[in-house]
């Protein structure tokens, strides 16, 4: 079963309330991760907001080990995750979807594994390639088909949240070769890679990043380009899960 994450803006598949929903208990938090059922085309889905359903849970307190944990426990075997993000080279416009094919980690503080204590060689996961391959290539596809576009890889630089970069933070990153930056996409991709679940991003452009364009970051924009572009990953996702 597919599962699907989430990201700013987009808090169930449908736009509606999700009408099944479970609770799975982890080992990583008290409160239980709840875990929506829903149905995307002809075909059920799992569907959990990383934020919450109204958006309560910045970035660096979102508990990624709970989060696919409670996925994996509820029967997914492939993982979609939906990112908001900020562009940083020219492709890189307002309204640009993006499959990326790379991360760079600058987060801190986050538990990042489900290995605190090694037990075995193979905990050491290989994340040359983040993101799966096959999976992403799915995601190229059901763009095309549903006649959108979008540039079919980029580095994800992920930072720490909750506020934004300075001018010179993206400097940097633009000279370590990121393409975009955000700020959920790890630990997210290397737990999956623990739990060995095929794991890729769509990511959606809201804003150009820091420092690049004359004007101030405007949120008003930002949610103009979420509602128009949270219904083409809508699409896409169809798409993709048929």
């Amino acid at each position: 079963m597919i599962g699907i994450i989430g990201g700013s803006g987009f808090y169930s598949l449908s736009g509606e309330t999700p009408t099944q929903s479970v609770d799975i208990q982890t080992p990583f938090a008290e409160p239980p991760v709840t875990v929506h059922r829903e149905s995307l085309g002809d075909n059920e889905v799992l569907f959990l907001p990383r934020h919450g359903t109204e958006h309560g849970i910045p970035p660096h307190k979102v508990n990624y080990r709970a989060n696919l944990y409670a996925l994996k426990e509820s029967g997914a075997t492939h993982i979609i995750a939906v990112n908001v993000v900020g562009g940083i080279t020219d492709l890189m416009a307002p309204g640009t979807l993006v499959i990326p094919d790379q991360v760079i980690d600058y987060t801190w503080g986050r538990a990042h594994t489900f290995f605190d204590a090694l037990d075995a060689v193979e905990n050491h996961i290989d994340f040359t390639w983040p993101y799966d391959a096959t999976l992403r290539e799915t995601l190229v596809a059901s763009v095309a088909a549903s006649e959108l576009a979008c540039i079919d890889k980029g580095v994800y630089g992920c930072t720490q949240g909750p506020r934004l970069e300075t001018a010179a933070e993206i400097q940097r990153l633009k000279r370590d070769g990121c393409d975009i930056v955000g700020m959920t996409g790890m630990p997210e991709a290397s737990l999956a890679r623990e739990l060995q679940i095929p794991y890729a991003s769509i990511c959606l452009v809201v804003n150009w990043a820091a420092g690049l364009d004359s004007d101030a970051i405007s949120f008003a924009q930002i949610s103009a380009i979420l509602d128009t572009g949270i219904n083409d990953i809508r699409r896409v996702l169809q798409s993709a899960v048929k």
